[in-house]
Order: structure tokens, then sequence, then C-alpha cells
């Protein structure tokens, strides 16, 4: 029975299949040039770097659950759980749906199947739509020593077509993500362990995060409001400067990580142990610049001694 649980969210930035695996003839005019020469060595070299960052968290012993985005389907997953058994880390278990995106990145979650168990009628998602989908909200609910723990991976609609051209699409994330705390609530009860995780292309004080996933930086808000209020770790984080992601010179902390009622009083059987931690900066930054050192997918922008353009974050809980 685990004391502690180490829980991490990373966005691995591009994590596509080869060139030459099977796609519609729509996604490859969308993503084709971007992939173009995107071969075995290419991808080998990409999960050789991811490998070597999940596997340096929590202390080397790498995560009991860890969420990922960007990722485009299972096989390259199922890729990424043998890279990093082969190199020495753990034998993880994949949840993982299927996406609608229009580019086809999904949101997945590896687990220690040592640690905690799961099954595919214990997994919930939901797209993000504008006039298609894109992006998700993937739930998936873990079995750890017969006590639910919910995590809630997200991967909200980017802010390419403008920061508040596309807000709108992700207040609807955040007001979808809401209404699935209180149907869970109302299904496990108040005080059950929720984990919301993600890339939210929004930071914790926008709209959004705020006003409509009710994310608070109040933990008596969360544990007395009559709403199902998310306390999200990432405000301490944000006060010192730091981020998990680099645009245009800024730091933003678009990766977070929000725990439910049950998990800031402690009746879920779950409590926060330390603060939430951005990982791998030493690992990941670039030597000449400021920021994660990105490995890239276009032609033009393959660095294979990159990462991906996040860093992850991530949180100990503690029975």
């Amino acid at each position: 029975m685990p004391n502690k649980l180490f829980i991490a969210f990373w966005n691995v930035e591009n994590l596509f299949d080869v060139e030459s695996a099977d796609r519609s003839e729509k996604l490859l005019k969308l993503i084709g040039k971007d992939i173009a020469g995107w071969d075995e060595t290419l991808l080998g070299s990409k999960l050789s770097q991811l490998s070597l960052v999940i596997r340096s968290m929590n202390s080397g012993a790498g995560p009991d659950i860890l969420g990922v985005c960007e990722i485009e389907n299972k096989n390259v997953l199922t890729k990424l759980t043998k890279k990093i058994a082969s190199d020495g880390g753990r034998t993880y278990k994949i949840a993982h749906a299927d996406t609608s995106d229009n580019r086809a990145i999904d949101v997945a979650f590896l687990y220690d199947p040592a640690i905690a168990s799961t099954s595919p009628e214990q997994m919930y998602q939901h797209w993000v739509v504008k006039r298609y989908a894109t992006r998700e909200l993937f739930q998936v609910n873990f079995d750890i020593d017969g006590q639910k723990v919910v995590m809630i991976g997200n991967h909200w609609p980017s802010r390419t077509a403008g920061q508040y051209e596309s807000e709108p699409y992700r207040m609807t994330a955040g007001e979808t993500l809401s209404y699935w705390m209180e149907r869970i609530q109302q299904e496990l009860g108040d005080d059950v362990a929720i984990i919301v995780l993600g890339d939210f292309n929004d930071e914790p004080f926008n709209r959004s995060l705020i006003e409509y996933a009710l994310s608070v930086n109040d933990s008596r808000r969360v544990i007395n409001g009559r709403n199902p209020y998310l306390l999200n770790l990432m405000w301490p984080i944000l006060a010192s400067g730091a981020g998990s992601h680099l645009y245009n010179g800024q730091w933003n902390m678009l990766d977070q990580i929000m725990v439910s009622r049950g998990i800031v009083n402690g009746k879920s059987g779950w409590k926060q142990h330390g603060d939430a931690k951005i990982e791998a900066v030493a690992i990941m930054s670039h030597p000449k610049k400021i920021g994660p050192r990105r490995f890239g997918i276009k032609p033009t922008e393959r660095d294979t001694a990159g990462f991906s353009d996040h860093y992850p974050v991530s949180v100990m809980l503690k029975r």
C-alpha cells in the first residue's frame, strides 16, 4: 500500500508516429509537411529524450501516474512505455482514448500497475467543439488500494487564433470541467479524490479557469463552498515568476494541477504533500537561451538534443 502518490503532467510536444504510419487522407493533408522525413530514427531520438525526463522525476523513481498530451496515437505511447522500461524505468500501462482533434493529438495517462488499476469502463472523454472537435477532457477513475482516485487530463483549445479570439472555447472547456466535477461528486461523494491536470492554454488567473472551471487560490473556499471548487496548486509558482512554457520571452503557467475538496481537507484519504513543482528544468533548459529546449517536429526545426516546448509539472500526495 503506497503512502505517497507522485503525479505529474507533461505536454510532450508533437509526439507523432512515423511518416509512413497509417493515416487518413484528411490528416495527411494537414500534417504531411510537418512530418516529412519523420522516421524511426528521429522518433527513437525523441522517445529517448522523453524517457530521460520521465525517469528523472520523483527523485529518479519516475511518476506513479503521468498525464501526457500531444500524443498522436496509442502506438507511439506503447513505444514510449517500452523505451522507459528498456532504459531501466518502470513498466507503465496506458490509459488512452482516441480524439477527433483536427491534428489527431490525444490526452493519455501512463500508470504503474503495481500502484493503480483501471479499465475501459472507467474512462470518459469529451471533445470541445467549435466547427470541428478541438482538444479534449479525458477522465480516468483509478483504483488505488480499493479507493477511487479520479484523474481528469486536459488539453484545452489553443491560443493560435489569438488569446481573446479563442478564449470562448476555453471557457466552454472550463464549464464542462465544472459540470464533470459536480457529477463525479454526486456519483462518488463530495470528498472523493479528484486531480485535474493538463495544458489549459490559459493561466490560473484567466476567466476560463476562475469563473468557469471554479479554480481558486483559497483552500477555505474549496472546503466550505457549495460549488465544486478546485484548489489550483500553481499560484505559488506563478508568484515566484516562473512558468511551464515560454512565449515571446514571457513565462506562462499553462500547465497546471488542481485538486478537489477531498484532497484539500484530507477526507479522501489523500492530502497534498509539499508544493507543486516544475520538473526537469536543469535537464531540459536550453544552454544558450531561456526556456525549455524543443525537439521540434517540422523538418526546419528539429533538434535531437531537445525535448519539448513545455516543462512537466508535478505534485506529491500523501495518505
